[in-house]
């Protein structure tokens, strides 16, 4: 309770700042607008020249593209803001401040900015994810419904915490941005189907990397394509690069030079 409890206080400072600076507020949701549209529009020429893509249909692709929309939504809303603090607290010893709280340093860095000028854009990411799952002509059942929107909001923890796999070289490293810029590069991949890709090249992207596994392979699910490997590959890949996140955090700590020192 202590944490909710604190995190309500996040909000609440989140939405107040937002407030002052209206202008930058709306044109955050107009950019989001134009990026998704221009999701829906790439896929849709894709099929006019053919009829699946990756083993989907339009009608699954539209889902796949919803589902990486609202995955996109949620991490801006409530991680992105702060990883792109993180280089900084650490670089100018910052980063003091949060280790003195008692509360989980890490838990405090990468949810204290609440992007309620992203929130708007979350919100029309579900709705475009209601009306695609509404509109699929195949049956899905609550159940199933339930456990892939859950499956997505797993893929954000992972799509956060592997962004700050890149970002905790900055320990080391002392760059202004870490290793960002490499992991923006290779983002592109989330809004791929998995299938499109062979041999190494996949398996890079589902173990190492795996972009594959945040926004694909909780479509897969939703479209009965080996739901029990998927729900295995997903909780086991997301354990493990949860524990490798908290041992390089503990690593990079260790090394950290505080405005103190």
């Amino acid at each position: 309770m202590r944490y909710v409890k604190l995190y309500i206080h996040f909000l609440r400072f989140s939405f107040s700042k937002a407030m002052q600076f209206r202008v930058d507020f709306f044109f955050r949701v107009f950019m989001d607008i134009v990026f998704y549209l221009v999701q829906f529009l790439f896929f849709n020429v894709l099929y006019l020249h053919t009829n699946t893509l990756g083993g989907w249909n339009l009608e699954q692709m539209s889902i796949f593209i919803a589902g990486y929309i609202f995955i996109d939504a949620l991490n801006m809303t409530l991680f992105s803001t702060n990883c792109w603090w993180f280089p900084f607290y650490i670089n100018r010893g910052d980063l003091d401040y949060y280790l003195t709280k008692p509360v989980s340093s890490l838990f405090f860095l990468s949810l204290r900015e609440f992007a309620a000028n992203s929130f708007l854009n979350l919100l029309i990411a579900i709705g475009l994810l209601t009306y695609m799952l509404q509109t699929y002509s195949a049956p899905l059942s609550a159940g199933t419904v339930v456990i892939y929107v859950f499956l997505l909001i797993v893929g954000t923890f992972l799509y956060h915490l592997l962004h700050l796999l890149f970002l905790l070289s900055v320990f080391w490293t002392g760059s202004p941005r870490g290793f960002g810029d490499v992991y923006f590069a290779g983002v592109h991949v989330l809004e791929r189907p998995d299938r499109i890709f062979k041999g190494f090249t996949r398996f890079v992207f589902l173990y190492i990397l795996p972009f594959s596994i945040m926004a694909s392979y909780p479509a897969r699910f939703l479209f009965n394509e080996n739901p029990i490997e998927v729900l295995i590959t997903i909780g086991l890949i997301t354990t493990a690069f949860f524990c490798i996140t908290l041992f390089v955090w503990k690593r990079g700590l260790k090394v950290y030079s505080s405005a103190s020192s």
